[in-house]
């Protein structure tokens, strides 16, 4: 069932402006409660029982209801049509196009149809639109008979050409879906994955040449498959240079101004990538070519992206020591509803961790408080990597409130949840990490001898500067910050800072 308040969550300020319009020129009766029930549910002040009452002043369920599904329609009218009329525009004129030509063919009117079949092509070749293309080639070799001028070579070569690109688009996208659902089912499960051994079997199962000439759509898909490989092995500078040398060929893409849309998606994958890999202030330049994206075309995608770009901006700012200014970029985001449910819960958590680094221990508890749904229900929803960093700040939240029996059996419920599942996925640090958690947690007194500190020395494996995960990091903070008894936030910093120099020298 399609929740209409998710459906309007989607909607921007000027897309709900627009929609009270079409609505306004749609109703013909002056008693429409329509634009009136718009406006309250994109409030999302009110219950449905209080909706109810402000339209018609009683409980009227049935009318009540029969109007929220006319609206709900009305709804997906107006999306639809926006798209067919600014994104498919393009589409459409092809398909009219094809479609008029075949009429004047069928009718022998060969030059007037091949006229409109040339227009058509030189349109489609322009937007790299290989479906329709396909179409196009497929009707003139159908009636190359009725042109002796026609040059069938020619043109059976462009039809070959083009189903090399169309098939090859199709064979990216069943190979980042396999890939995808492969990781996903197996995580699930439990089960460790090599990666690279699943995208070079999955690559060369679909006979896909890499460096093949590729269409805007597939070079994303194509940058958005090795991205996945970096999620599952956290290794994010290893493709650091692949998706920047691929950004430089989208640069220069003919269909980049036309696909507003993957173009936005390429630039976040590159930012997030800079910020898993330490390089905050290349990831901003790259945050605000997204912000001038999200505003071109009357801020047709302003909406669907605002909450991942707030995100990555605010974490880049935590972690170049404007703090303050990150946690200021997220809080107007904190009481929204919003389709893109793991960039909020994403937002949520993260501010959790940076009230926690400043100390203010309440408020993250304030916060927290709202993940009161199951363990399986997040797992549903963001994964088990999710779950597992939220009762990780769970567990130390508690401990720095000093609610000491809620330590114990959170612990006890981690141990006995996550402990096989993070050796299967050969995590055994953040299970070393707990037993060093826990050992502080029953005599924090030892946390700055020399034997604790050896101790967490010898058992603490870093696996390199450059592979390092900046979260695991922010955990390791934590515990040193402890060791030498100094601020979290700046342990955090200066963590990141060796980190970085690090990487400098290499």
């Amino acid at each position: 069932m399609i929740i209409i308040n998710d459906i309007i969550s989607t909607l921007s300020s000027e897309d709900q402006e627009r929609f009270i319009v079409y609505l306004d020129r749609k109703n013909r009766r002056n008693d429409t409660k329509n634009i009136q029930l718009f406006k309250l549910l994109a409030k999302n002040e009110l219950s449905s029982k209080d909706i109810c009452l402000k339209l018609y002043g009683s409980q009227k369920k049935d009318a009540y209801h029969a109007l929220r599904k006319r609206l709900n329609q009305s709804i997906i009218d107006f999306i639809a049509t926006v798209n067919l009329d600014e994104e498919k525009a393009v589409d459409m004129q092809i398909i009219k196009f094809i479609l008029a030509s075949r009429t004047f063919l069928l009718h022998k009117h060969y030059k007037i149809g091949y006229k409109i079949l040339d227009k058509a092509e030189a349109l489609a070749q322009e937007h790299h639109l290989f479906p329709l293309l396909n179409e196009i080639y497929h009707t003139k070799i159908q009636y190359a008979y009725a042109e002796p001028s026609l040059n069938i070579d020619d043109l059976i070569l462009k039809f070959e050409s083009n189903q090399k690109n169309y098939y090859l688009e199709d064979q990216l996208n069943i190979v980042y879906a396999k890939i995808r659902q492969a990781i996903t089912k197996l995580s699930d499960k439990g089960e460790f994955i090599s990666f690279q051994k699943l995208l070079n079997n999955t690559l060369k199962e679909y006979k896909i040449n890499i460096t093949e000439y590729m269409s805007f759509k597939s070079l994303y898909q194509l940058m958005k498959i090795v991205s996945i490989s970096a999620f599952a092995t956290n290794d994010y500078f290893k493709i650091e240079p692949f998706l920047l040398e691929t950004y430089k060929v989208l640069q220069t893409h003919k269909n980049k101004e036309k696909q507003l849309y993957y173009h936005l998606q390429v630039i976040y994958l590159i930012a997030y990538t800079l910020f898993r890999n330490k390089k905050f202030n290349q990831s901003l330049d790259f945050l605000d070519i997204m912000h001038d994206l999200m505003l071109q075309k009357q801020r047709k995608f302003y909406n669907p992206f605002k909450l991942k770009y707030n995100l990555l901006l605010a974490l880049n700012f935590n972690f170049l020591n404007q703090q303050a200014k990150a946690i200021t970029t997220l809080e107007p985001f904190l009481n929204i509803k919003h389709s893109d449910l793991e960039s909020l819960l994403d937002i949520n958590l993260s501010l959790v961790m940076m009230y926690f680094q400043e100390r203010d221990f309440k408020k993250a508890n304030q916060i927290f408080l709202k993940f009161y749904h199951t363990d399986k229900w997040y797992i549903d929803k963001v994964g088990k990597e999710w779950i597992i960093k939220k009762n990780l700040i769970e567990i130390l939240l508690h401990i720095e409130l000093q609610n000491i029996d809620l330590v114990e059996s959170r612990l006890l419920s981690f141990k006995r949840n996550y402990f096989n599942f993070l050796k299967e996925i050969n995590q055994q640090r953040a299970i070393t990490y707990l037993g060093l958690v826990h050992d502080y947690y029953r005599t924090p007194e030892k946390v700055t001898s020399i034997e604790f500190k050896n101790k967490v020395e010898d058992s603490f494996e870093w696996i390199g500067a450059q592979r390092e995960d900046i979260f695991v990091m922010s955990f390791y903070a934590w515990l040193k910050s402890k060791m030498e008894n100094q601020d979290l936030y700046k342990t955090t910093l200066d963590l990141i800072k060796q980190v970085q120099q690090e990487l400098t020298i290499t």
